[in-house]
């Protein structure tokens, strides 16, 4: 069967009339947001540990299920803070398959990433792959719950505790995930939650570092504040990483709405879980059975030997207003500064994603309807 062009009729009207995008902003409770942001202008408290983020600490910990939860800047700072506060150092074997925010995180800090593979079955850092990389230079693993998707954690566990290695879950895709009914949070030395605009639940901007481990909080509590223990005394080095009471008010008000918000994207992926069964070349990714997802990122699979590509298939939605993303292109190792050489390790997996994945709408802005539209447009594509 040919491949289709991917070109839309000319002079055709779109089917949607207002664009879909993927990263569209949940805006849950607005009313209550601004309640909240009123109530932190009449206070004058607008940030430096304000009660709306002590507030959104508490109740984030009590979500996750995780003794301690520090809020921050951005998801990235939480990462450097976290890092810092564990005592990564040297090398840092991390997945090529992921934003590359989070390799730039470690390398702002001095840090060298050193990419692994990944899983084919959960698209996260694969356990053996991280066995092989481990050298005397290795100082930590950074691994990433993509999707929502948990990694294999203990595995991952056991490999860092047989290295003595500090090992780091970025969690920026999974709020509200779990592995074997237990809510991501706690494992490893610390995991960093993302609280960006393009997040399932979103505070504008801001991130959160959770931990069982009260060392590790009490330093990213430390770090975030220029290491200030007191009004004028300085413990060592930090940063401004504190996050604003407006995002803390954003955050609490969207997170009141979890449930709400889960059951909306759970919608959203059975119609297209049903509109995309059974066609030849095109999969949507599922949650792996000992873990449960937060549902926010619906992705798909396009076989490069299917009846379209990828990027064909990404112009026939962009002709009907649904624009989706290829998501992680070209991969980390590819990307400047890091395409050098030394990083072009066999990484088949990750380059195989990188030629297949493509993230479709979910979130508010779309009902289930939407996406039964947008499973048939791809299923016709395919067909073509």
């Amino acid at each position: 069967m040919p491949r289709s062009s991917g070109h839309a009729p000319v002079g055709t009207t779109p089917l949607f009339a207002t664009a879909l995008r993927t990263g569209t902003p949940n805006i849950l409770q607005p009313e209550r947001t601004r309640s909240l942001i009123d109530a932190a202008m009449r206070r004058n408290w607008l940030t430096n540990d304000g009660p709306l983020v002590q507030e959104l600490e508490e109740r984030f910990a009590a979500f996750h299920d995780v003794r301690h939860c520090v809020a921050v800047a951005s998801g990235t700072a939480g990462l450097q803070l976290a890092a810092r506060a564990i005592g990564m150092t040297g090398d840092v074997l991390m997945p090529a398959f992921t934003f590359v925010g989070t390799a730039h995180a470690m390398t702002w800090i001095g840090l060298r990433p050193v990419f692994c593979d990944v899983s084919g079955a959960t698209h996260t850092l694969d356990p053996p792959k991280v066995e092989e990389a481990i050298t005397s230079a290795t100082g930590g693993i950074l691994a990433t719950h993509l999707w929502g998707q948990p990694c294999e954690i203990e595995r991952l566990q056991e490999i860092a505790q047989r290295h003595g290695l500090p090992l780091l879950f970025d969690a920026a895709h999974a709020t509200g995930s779990s592995y074997r009914s237990v809510r991501l949070g706690g494992f490893g030395s610390a995991e960093v939650f993302s609280l960006h605009a393009t997040k399932s639940i979103n505070g504008l901007e801001g991130g959160v570092v959770a931990t069982n481990d009260d060392t590790v909080a009490e330093r990213v509590r430390l770090l975030r504040n220029f290491g200030f223990v007191g009004e004028d005394a300085v413990s060592g080095i930090g940063i401004n990483a504190k996050m604003n009471e407006f995002s803390a008010a954003m955050a609490l008000a969207n997170l009141e709405c979890y449930d709400r918000l889960h059951a909306h994207d759970q919608g959203i992926h059975a119609a297209y879980r049903d509109g995309l069964a059974d066609i030849d070349g095109i999969s949507l990714f599922e949650c792996t059975p000992d873990s449960s997802r937060c549902d926010h990122y619906a992705v798909l699979e396009v076989s490069d030997t299917g009846a379209i590509t990828r990027d064909a298939l990404r112009q026939v939605l962009a002709a009907q207003n649904v624009l989706t993303r290829r998501y992680f292109f070209p991969g980390c190792h590819r990307s400047p500064p890091y395409a050098r050489p030394a990083q072009h390790r066999s990484l088949p997996v990750t380059e195989q994603l990188c030629r297949a994945v493509v993230q479709l709408p979910t979130g508010l802005q779309l009902t289930s309807d939407d996406a039964t539209t947008i499973a048939a447009i791809i299923a016709r594509a395919a067909d073509a």
